[in-house]
């Protein structure tokens, strides 16, 4: 029987449909739009599939052009703009109904050793001992919205370390939060590969980066509608091997927010302490006009 996961895993299993041109299916999400960590993990499978097996994705930037049609496939075009000795990168672009909707550079390289240190993980309430993101819907949450809410995130397991902004709306706090991640089910086989770890931590990575806006303010976010917002654009940075099937800690905050847009920027630690990958994003986020 299929399961969330396996859909997701589908979603990213892009077809090739010449040699350095890829296609993929699309579905909506919370809001009536693509969801933009799918286009970014999508872009990311299609550079991967263009790079030498021996070389894993260690960064990529990426902006958000238009809004997604869910309704519509999403043809991704490959650049091959280097291949060094040590590194490759690709440039990516996304194209539906003839129009660009997302742009991505990605760089990828081969192993070596190298100076090593890190930011220390933070401390963090147990993964297994926080309700899971079904558990704390609010009860008075419109039903089609949870129901959206369910749906998009049902292939990860989510956990907030505290309560997520759209359930505690109408009370500013500081504006940082922490959640815990990892696939719901786990990953083997045929697909278990380095690169289908990063695109899927690449697709988680763009839930909840700007929820650490939200909260500074007391907004409930786009799930309760007293904010509207969209992501512009999306940096990550990975720095050591990690599985996305395994709990991930996303160390999330809001160094400021100005003129219409916020500002998130994240740490994403493994269990035992690593400091696995480095995200900042820049999103839309307006006060809707009564």
């Amino acid at each position: 029987m299929s399961t969330p996961l396996d859909g997701l895993l589908d979603l990213l299993d892009l077809e090739r449909i010449e040699q350095d041109i890829f296609r993929g299916l699309s579905r909506s999400a919370v809001v009536p739009r693509v969801f933009g960590g799918q286009v970014a993990a999508q872009a990311l499978v299609a550079a991967g599939r263009t790079v030498p097996e021996d070389r894993t994705a260690h960064s990529l930037h990426a902006y958000f052009l238009r809004m997604g049609d869910p309704g519509a496939p999403i043809v991704y075009t490959v650049d091959r703009i280097r291949d060094g000795r040590s590194f490759t990168t690709r440039r990516v672009v996304a194209v539906q109904h003839g129009q660009p909707i997302f742009h991505l550079s990605a760089s990828f390289q081969t192993y070596e050793e190298g100076l090593e240190h890190q930011a220390e993980m933070p401390s963090a309430p147990d993964p297994e001992t926080l309700p899971t993101a079904a558990e704390i819907l609010p009860q008075d949450l419109d039903p089609e919205v949870a129901q959206r809410l369910l749906e998009a995130r049902a292939a990860v397991d989510l956990r907030y370390a505290e309560a997520p902004p759209w359930s505690t709306a109408g009370q500013p706090r500081e504006p940082r939060s922490q959640v815990w991640f990892r696939t719901n089910g786990k990953l083997d086989g045929a697909i278990d590969e380095p690169l289908l770890h990063v695109c899927l931590a690449t697709y988680v990575s763009d839930m909840t980066l700007l929820d650490s806006v939200l909260l500074a303010h007391g907004r409930g976010g786009w799930a309760v509608g007293d904010v509207v917002g969209a992501s512009l654009d999306h940096a990550m940075w990975f720095h050591r091997p990690f599985r996305a099937d395994e709990w991930l800690l996303y160390d999330q905050e809001s160094p400021s927010a100005s003129g219409g847009r916020g500002l998130g920027q994240a740490r994403i630690y493994t269990q035992d302490g690593r400091l696995a990958i480095t995200v900042i994003q820049e999103g839309v986020v307006r006060v809707p006009r009564l």
